[in-house]
């Protein structure tokens, strides 16, 4: 009787495991993917957007941002690189994406591997890859990413406008908008720590500095010394003008975003929007103590969002090159 106990025990825990692993491998990705196939894809991947961002290290942010705008709209499939045609408005054509920069580097990586091993690592991939690489070259961490993504090749400008969180949305918004890719409360307040680095248009947030109740009034949930010094520099209406999110430490991936949100200083509504649940504020003031988790936080939610939709298997294609379906 206690040999069947333990026998059926044995049986239930590795069904157990089984189940775990089925749930970790859904999606299909693996760490390593490649390794067969075309053995050198993430030093090459790393070397081409190197050669870019060490001599423009401003084009680091924007790679990471080209990956989190590639996942919220139809998953991780490398839609939003896809060129408009004469019958189709792009994702890339849409007003959230036309501040967008870096495709060139993203063309330059799959020109490289494809003279190494054509047709086999997709768009999907390298965007995942190199938003890794970029964070890292900018003293950010570095995190095993899984791969094995196809393309789409669908990509549709009104789905950019149903899907993207805005920098305007209030932490519900934000709350659900996460929830709906399968990303946590806490991938939330950890993703938006990539405002670390990068740049931002005046536009971005000048609804916050001016008549943002429709009073002539600022947002109270601003410094308003943060507000003036801002004033200065973004007028309204102003479309062209750009400032750091994190000034004086932009070019720099490290915590002081959540220094800065933590004193009322972030610059967006969403930035805003963590100190409005007990969760996320929590959050934000354990990186400022010396119990920090923001770097090991940061790999494993990237790693969470690179989950979204995946297109594995059979499904989708693999571009030639990343801007045409094939």
């Amino acid at each position: 009787m206690a040999v069947q106990k333990l026998l059926s025990l044995l049986v239930f825990q590795l069904m157990l495991v089984a189940f775990v692993l089925d749930i970790a491998n859904a999606q299909g990705l693996q760490v390593g993917f490649y390794k067969n196939t075309c053995p050198n894809a993430e030093d090459i991947v790393m070397k081409t957007a190197a050669s870019f961002i060490s001599q423009a290290p401003s084009l680091a942010a924007p790679l990471l941002r080209m990956h989190f705008h590639d996942c919220f709209v139809r998953g991780c499939d490398g839609s939003v690189l896809l060129n408009s045609t004469s019958s189709n408005q792009a994702e890339k054509d849409a007003f959230p994406n036309l501040s967008l920069r870096g495709f060139q580097v993203i063309d330059a990586v799959k020109a490289a591997l494809e003279k190494k091993c054509p047709g086999v690592v997709s768009c999907a991939d390298i965007l995942a890859l190199v938003a890794r690489d970029a964070v890292h070259m900018m003293n950010g961490p570095y995190w095993q990413v899984p791969t094995g993504r196809r393309d789409g090749r669908v990509s549709k400008l009104q789905d950019v406008l149903n899907n993207l969180p805005a920098p305007t949305s209030t932490f519900s918004t934000l709350k659900s908008e996460f929830a709906g890719k399968g990303l946590s409360v806490k991938d939330l307040v950890v993703l938006s720590g990539g405002h670390t680095i990068g740049m931002s248009h005046c536009s971005s947030f000048t609804n916050r500095l001016y008549n943002f109740t429709g009073k002539n009034d600022a947002d109270l949930s601003m410094d308003p010394n943060y507000v003036a010094q801002l004033r200065t520099k973004c007028k309204p209406n102003d479309a062209t003008t750009i400032v750091e999110m994190d000034p004086g430490s932009s070019k720099k991936f490290d915590v002081d975003y959540y220094t800065l949100v933590s004193k009322r200083r972030g610059l967006f509504q969403s930035d805003a929007a963590l100190l409005a649940d007990s969760t996320t504020k929590a959050y934000v003031q354990l990186q400022l103590t010396s119990k920090s988790t923001f770097g090991k936080d940061f790999g494993v939610s990237m790693v969470n969002m690179g989950n979204i939709g995946v297109l594995t298997g059979k499904s989708g294609e693999i571009r030639k090159k990343c801007y045409l379906v094939n």
